[in-house]
């Protein structure tokens, strides 16, 4: 595997550590991610999405959703209940697990529902007014009266 250095991004920029962070973790990373609960993530709205996990065999009570510094982290704890079952096959995995997703600025959790064996997680990207597009008036050096120029509005880059 091919190691990067990302010395010299750190160097040349201020404020991007963040991104560099992520770019090295995950390229660190050794390939082998768990793969349960398998998941979805769906684009709903510009500006809406939703995470589906199959989270069957788990209660309301055996989930938790939590959100910790841009990081969306959802465990399930199965209660040990046994009750003098014998199995002869068990294809139902209800194992503890802990999945993490990281998350962009300013999205953060709507909601979350648990219907049929799926979680769904509701995330919405809402950007400040002081982030969004602003007309701004061009005033004539002359003292004369400002003109307005027609500003397209900027559609969000996804």
């Amino acid at each position: 595997m091919r190691h990067f250095d990302f010395a010299p991004l750190y160097r040349a920029t201020v404020g991007f550590d963040q991104i560099a962070d992520m770019m090295d973790r995950a390229l660190s990373s050794d390939g082998a991610q768990p793969s349960y609960p398998p998941y979805n993530i769906e684009k709903t709205a510009d500006d809406a999405y939703r995470i589906s996990i199959a989270v069957a065999g788990f209660s309301d009570e055996d989930l938790s959703v939590e959100m910790k510094e841009h990081q969306l982290v959802v465990s399930a704890r199965k209660a040990e209940e046994d009750g003098g079952k014998t199995y002869l096959h068990r294809g139902i995995a209800t194992r503890a697990f802990e999945r993490r997703f990281t998350l962009a600025d300013h999205v953060r959790v709507t909601g979350a529902t648990h219907e049929n064996g799926m979680l769904h997680i509701d995330l919405k990207r809402e950007i400040p007014e002081a982030l969004k597009p602003r007309r701004i008036a061009i005033a004539r050096a002359s003292g004369a009266p400002a003109i307005e120029k027609d500003v397209v509005d900027a559609q969000a880059v996804n």
